[in-house]
């Protein structure tokens, strides 16, 4: 159990580095978001997870406690980042190449 513990803990990690390393490098606000809320998302899951497996055979009582941390994760995370979507879009920051704006369509444009 130690050694999946320690997989997933790793994974995690890796995916934190590169969640990070995709809102370094994406050229506007909208892949930023996708590139840091996909990472942590998963990246976060992992380390849950690892941290899950690596307790299981002393601390029983953090199970709960975990699975509440991750629903509050996949609850949180889709509302912070299209909180985020939404503000930069308002405050006209939009970028170029933008293809398809469902919000101007709908009249949402302020």
């Amino acid at each position: 159990m130690t050694i999946l513990s320690y997989i997933f803990l790793i994974i995690g990690a890796l995916f934190f580095l590169l969640g990070g390393l995709g809102v370094f490098r994406m050229p506007d606000t909208f892949n930023r978001i996708q590139a840091g809320t996909k990472a942590t998302t998963l990246g976060a899951f992992s380390i849950i997870v690892g941290v899950l497996f690596g307790s299981v055979e002393n601390h029983l009582d953090w199970i709960p406690k975990l699975i509440i941390i991750i629903v509050f994760i996949v609850i949180s995370n889709p509302v912070g980042s299209s909180t985020i979507a939404k503000a930069t879009y308002r405050s006209k920051n939009i970028p170029d190449n933008l293809i398809q704006d469902d919000l101007k369509e709908r009249g949402e444009k302020q």
